[in-house]
């Protein structure tokens, strides 16, 4: 499969064997690498990482992983560049495309993330948007495949809001995959109606399945994935901290929940995870609002501590994965022998 020139930008772009096509590419990547088997592929190639908001992760995977594959990185931070203060997007975009092979955004406004893959004529990859996060997703997806031997048919519950960038992409993904995506939330944070429609059509043709569900015990039966996010993400203004405990203080993925689902569920999260008093917001989230919802007190928000150190948990792994998977971006991207 040929995949040379291709820009990611959402999950939507691309077909079922495609995606399956990068997840088996990060497998085998993956194993080259803990066999001490050198992969440097992209020798004398160059990516730039545009970076609005700031990430481990994200950050991390693509330097180690083009580092691995011989390619340089340039890392321009929030106030690394001109683009969108004294040059336009589109500017920006034409520059960046005669320096670098490509180029990483992550940051705000899926139309920027659109502008540099229309003007800079290099493939560019969505590190993340307010939209969508479709390099997470297979992330996710390679570790899902890890754990049971296969995408289709699995069974996958998401808890929180539901409209938010990994709300939307997973829904894509499970739609392209054929799962069985269950959103389970207040009704007033389930995606977006167009979206939705968009995934249904996708799903006639894979057989996968969505549904939508506001009882959070209900949500969780059978299902084999449990996955959540924070509540707020990065950007929102802090006085929704208050909006969003109300709505989703009955949504935190606790025991109860995942005592809910199959007997072999695994837990999932992208990270970062609110779940102990060791962070600031964990602190200040406690403290502000524990007394009024008590299931917050110790600094437990979308997870309690004793789900995310359980067995069932694979958050850590499914971190590790981040690299890999956009390792397999990168070269199928820039390369096109494997």
């Amino acid at each position: 499969m040929n995949l040379k020139g291709r820009s990611l930008l959402t999950l939507l772009d691309y077909k079922p064997e495609e995606i399956q096509y990068l997840i088996n590419l990060a497998k085998r990547l993956k194993e080259e690498k803990i066999q001490g088997i050198q992969h440097r592929h992209l020798e004398g190639k160059n990516i730039v990482l545009l970076f609005q908001k700031d990430s481990t992760r994200t950050r991390c995977a693509f330097e180690v992983g083009s580092t691995d594959l011989g390619c340089q990185t340039t890392y321009l931070g929030p106030t690394g560049s001109q683009m969108g203060k004294k040059e336009s997007v589109k500017d920006t975009a034409r520059v960046l495309g005669k320096m670098y092979d490509g180029i990483e955004f992550r940051g705000y406004l899926q139309s920027d993330v659109q502008a540099l893959a229309d003007y800079s004529g290099v493939p560019v990859y969505n590190g993340l948007t307010d939209d969508f996060h479709p390099t997470q997703i297979l992330a996710d997806f390679l570790t899902i495949q890890e754990n049971f031997g296969y995408l289709k048919d699995i069974k996958f519950t998401y808890y929180g809001d539901a409209r938010n960038n990994m709300g939307n992409s997973l829904m894509i993904g499970c739609a392209k995959m054929g799962m069985h995506f269950k959103a389970v939330a207040p009704k007033a944070l389930w995606p977006a109606k167009e979206l939705v429609d968009i995934c249904l059509e996708i799903a006639k043709t894979t057989g996968a399945t969505l549904s939508f569900e506001e009882d959070p015990i209900k949500g969780a039966i059978d299902s084999d994935v449990i996955y959540t996010d924070v509540w707020v993400s990065m950007g929102e203004p802090k006085d929704v901290w208050m909006k969003r405990i109300k709505e989703l203080h009955q949504y935190q993925v606790t025991k109860k929940i995942m005592d809910q689902a199959s007997k072999n569920a695994i837990f999932m999260h992208c990270l970062p995870a609110f779940h102990s008093l060791d962070t600031e917001v964990g602190k200040s989230t406690a403290l502000e609002f524990g007394k009024t919802y008590p299931c917050v007190a110790n600094g437990e928000l979308e997870v309690t501590d004793e789900v995310i150190e359980s067995k069932q948990s694979v958050v850590f792994e499914e971190a590790g994965n981040r690299m890999h998977t956009i390792k397999a971006v990168i070269l199928a991207s820039l390369s096109n022998d494997f």
